[in-house]
């Protein structure tokens, strides 16, 4: 990375502009996968467990594989990594469709996919942390952090929206094609970029792949604000998950929303928003305050607005505090995210994020199978309920932990 490059506004950085592209393209494509693939497990089931197990594989391939993925992004050239990334998530999703073509789809087939996009998503995130520091350099980490994470929440918004007319007008398993041509539009802008994924000076010799995870983990361990924000992640997974999990069942069961996709669309389109707004205040907030102080905050407010969620009577009486739980939930993530790529040295950018964010997001198969549990015998309500105890557990752990301090994180 030139300093020239550095020097350069975001927006006018061309090699910026068309990262933060594929991205908006690909999360537009995943929002609509987002609406579509719980309810056709939904349409073939009716069942609250087996849709919430759609969550619950999305993020298990990273308790598998990210220690590994993490290694080895270190490693291998980024960016034909991604690109390969992005050619299986797409050979995957137009599996569906072309099944439903055949009579052949099933639950399972559908769950499958989602497993193997998910296992996708887990080398591409791990290349992505390390390419995003080469492509802007450390300065200008936390600005472009908010900028893509503003800009692809802000085309989540429109996306589940998207998802649900998709779903109303072709179907579920029809309306994942688009998601698969997101893939593809997206790898083919990765492709353009002409800077290297993997610039920031020489890489460290290489050992052996165990001796590069057990680097990762230490530094994980050891940095004092990598550890406290990614051990207190995991109640907030928890509770994700398990939001995540039952969004449909919610909506359909609690919300008296109609499972053609329409209504639910809207309500993946508030998480959406929340996701929206946490991306735009995060660069204000830590302008003026110490970031331990924003994750305490966070994880306070997150319990008690998914109560009040969990209690509203109907959509309006939800649509506010769904909202704040998406905020919180959101903003607790990519204070994380930010203050890891920010500590943390280039060549070992994969291996600590893919690390941290394998053990924060642990907790979200579990949540979301616990709450499918709970939703099949008592319903969505109750479960979301009971799921708040667990980001209520990390707030309580906060307020005790490192994070009171004003100049916690303030030194690498």
């Amino acid at each position: 990375m030139t300093s020239t490059a550095e020097e350069t506004p975001l927006l006018r950085d061309r090699a910026f502009v068309l990262f933060l592209l594929a991205r908006t393209v690909a999360v537009i494509g995943s929002a609509i996968t987002a609406v579509a693939l719980p309810l056709l497990v939904f349409q073939v089931t009716s069942s609250p467990m087996l849709t919430s197990l759609v969550t619950a594989v999305q993020v298990v391939p990273y308790l598998l594989f990210g220690l590994i993925a993490g290694a080895m992004a270190d490693r291998l050239p980024r960016r034909p990594l991604m690109l390969a990334c992005q050619a299986a998530s797409a050979a995957a999703l137009l599996s569906v469709p072309v099944a439903s073509w055949l009579g052949e789809l099933t639950a399972p087939h559908a769950v499958g996919v989602a497993a193997v996009v998910a296992t996708s998503f887990v080398w591409f995130d791990a290349g992505a942390f390390g390419a995003l520091p080469a492509l802007v350099g450390t300065d200008r980490v936390v600005p472009a952090n908010s900028m893509v994470w503003m800009v692809t929440t802000l085309a989540g918004l429109g996306g589940p929206v998207l998802g649900g007319l998709l779903v109303a007008l072709v179907g579920a398993a029809q309306a994942l094609s688009f998601d698969a041509g997101a893939y593809v539009v997206a790898g083919a802008l990765l492709a353009l970029i002409g800077r290297s994924f993997d610039a920031g000076g020489p890489k460290r010799e290489r050992q052996t792949l165990r001796t590069d995870i057990k680097a990762g983990l230490a530094f994980v361990w050891q940095q004092p604000v990598v550890r406290s924000l990614t051990l207190l992640g995991v109640g907030n997974s928890l509770t994700g998950g398990a939001v995540s999990a039952l969004l449909v069942v919610f909506a359909v069961q609690d919300l008296g929303l109609s499972e053609d996709g329409r209504g639910v669309g809207f309500l993946f389109a508030i998480v959406a928003a929340g996701a929206f707004f946490a991306a735009l205040a995060l660069p204000r907030l830590t302008a003026r305050w110490p970031l331990g102080w924003i994750s305490i905050a966070a994880l306070t407010i997150n319990p008690v607005a998914l109560l009040l969620t969990a209690i509203a009577p109907s959509l309006p009486w939800a649509t506010i505090p769904l909202l704040l739980w998406s905020f919180t939930n959101t903003l607790t993530i990519i204070n994380g995210i930010a203050a890891r790529q920010l500590v943390t040295p280039l060549d070992l950018q994969a291996r600590v994020n893919t690390t941290a964010r394998m053990v924060a997001w642990g907790g979200t198969p579990l949540g979301a199978l616990i709450a499918g549990a709970l939703a099949e015998s008592a319903g969505a309500r109750p479960a979301y309920a009971v799921m708040s105890v667990a980001v209520l557990t990390s707030a309580v752990l906060a307020w005790r932990s490192p994070l009171r301090s004003r100049t916690f994180g303030t030194q690498p």
